[in-house]
């Protein structure tokens, strides 16, 4: 099977969606973008996930839709996540298969494993509820994704990326570095925690080969640079871009401050992702088995974290932000 010609990229103004986007255009698909703000040069109509018949018009011809959209916060309220993550992905899913397209791939995250999971855990292992939004409407929209798949309604792949990093990412790159700015970059239990990098090329790869492989269809992928390495590590490395530095402290007075200092900053109006969602996001013991994407899709990550770093540190320079 040959790479669809044309197809619609939800959150294609986002962090993946863009990177995303060069690389479908440079290999010659025609591309379509959905996302809140438009961007005509871009080829990305302004629209909501909810409500598809503002830009049904988009899908016609479409082959595939590669749905990233998503709310991306550990603070967000279940409402908040659920409306989007969930009700948006099936709302999609749903506008695609009536006008015609062959294939859906969603965007999940590998917070569908939770967090206390076995080192090199595989998409086999069952998912499950932590408790907190973000990764629990991970789990439903899978859950949503699949169900459709099984009854013939659309043919669905399930991409589960790590933890992205790269030019443009908040979660992993901008907002650390916020934060070392500010002196309050804080790592419980010593920075003994596992991060598992997924550089964003590496990332965006991984799912441009399941758009040609008849056997990617209604399977599950965990997308990675396939190591895991301390959270000490990722970070000093981060913050050496910007002769920043990160301090470790124990898990309790870490979690005492991510909920103080979170609270107090949302309060009054600011924006912050400190919270215990996020710190249990820096105390996974393992990382994640990619065997099986390098099995299916003859995925191999080119980009390793020393390249990474190097390229975000480009990213800096050129955008002036060191």
């Amino acid at each position: 099977m040959t790479t669809p010609q044309t197809v619609l990229i939800t959150g294609a103004g986002g962090f993946i969606g863009r990177h995303l986007h060069d690389e479908l255009n440079r290999q010659g698909v025609v591309v379509r973008g959905l996302d809140l703000v438009a961007d005509e040069q871009r080829d990305i109509f302004a629209g909501s996930t909810l409500e598809p018949a503002s830009w049904v018009h988009l899908l016609e011809g479409v082959d595939a839709v590669i749905h990233t959209a998503a709310a991306v916060s550990n603070v967000a309220t279940l409402s908040e996540s659920w409306t989007v993550n969930v009700l948006g992905t099936d709302r999609v899913m749903r506008a695609a298969a009536a006008a015609g397209a062959r294939h859906f791939i969603h965007l999940s995250s590998v917070a569908a494993f939770g967090e206390e999971f076995p080192n090199g855990v595989t998409e086999e292992y069952p998912s499950r509820i932590t408790g907190h939004s973000y990764a629990d409407t991970k789990v439903n929209g899978e859950a949503v994704v699949l169900a459709a798949h099984a009854a013939g309604v659309i043919d669905c792949t399930v991409i589960r990326p790590g933890d992205v990093y790269g030019p443009g990412s908040r979660p992993w790159v901008l907002i650390p570095l916020e934060l070392m700015a500010k002196r309050l970059a804080i790592l419980p239990n010593g920075g003994k925690g596992i991060f598992s990098p997924t550089y964003v090329s590496n990332l965006v790869d991984g799912i441009t080969q399941t758009l040609s492989l008849p056997a990617a269809r209604g399977q599950i992928f965990t997308l990675t640079d396939g190591v895991g390495v301390t959270c000490l590590e990722y970070f000093e490395r981060l913050a050496a871009l910007i002769d920043g530095r990160v301090r470790t402290v124990p898990t309790p007075v870490a979690r005492s401050l991510a909920r103080s200092v979170g609270t107090v900053t949302r309060t009054f109006g600011g924006e912050s992702e400190l919270g215990d969602a996020s710190l249990g996001m820096l105390l996974r013991r393992g990382t994640y088995s990619i065997a099986k994407a390098r099995r299916l899709l003859s995925y191999e990550p080119a980009v390793d974290l020393d390249e990474g770093m190097r390229r975000v540190g480009d990213w800096l320079d050129a955008e002036g932000l060191r």
